[in-house]
């Protein structure tokens, strides 16, 4: 709504499309979530991780997120589930990921496992710009 709301001093004639982008479409035929979903996707999530202030950092740099970096974690989280990354401050989405083991077996790991695969974070924004529409 809020979208619309601004696209209405546009004619509409020249406005082409008005929404968020959630993904594209791969050569092979499978949709590939983005960035710009984010906010959809921390809205709804129902697995999420809280990440201490270094980790932050290294997961917006693109990098996976290891068990030395979590702050929290959702309880009863499978393995290969889909993950909202945040911020352990104040709670804001960084990102989304796949978790690469269940809850109980993050807690066992070692402190340089990797718990969550990367997918997407806010730093595309500034690394892809021109991708992203």
């Amino acid at each position: 709504e809020k979208v619309l709301k601004m696209a209405g001093c546009i004619p509409r004639k020249s406005l082409l499309l008005a929404g968020v982008c959630i993904g594209k479409f791969t050569k092979s035929r499978k949709f590939r979530l983005q960035v710009t979903a984010l906010d959809l996707i921390a809205r709804y999530a129902k697995y999420r991780i809280w990440l201490k202030p270094g980790g932050e950092q290294s997961y917006v740099y693109g990098n996976h997120v290891i068990k030395r970096h979590i702050g929290r974690i959702t309880a009863d989280m499978p393995q290969n589930a889909g993950v909202c990354i945040c911020s352990l401050n104040n709670d804001l989405p960084l990102g989304f990921g796949v978790a690469a083991k269940a809850t109980q077996d993050i807690h066992a790991a070692d402190t340089e496992a990797i718990a969550v695969y990367h997918v997407a974070d806010i730093g595309e924004y500034l690394r892809e710009e021109a991708d992203l529409v």
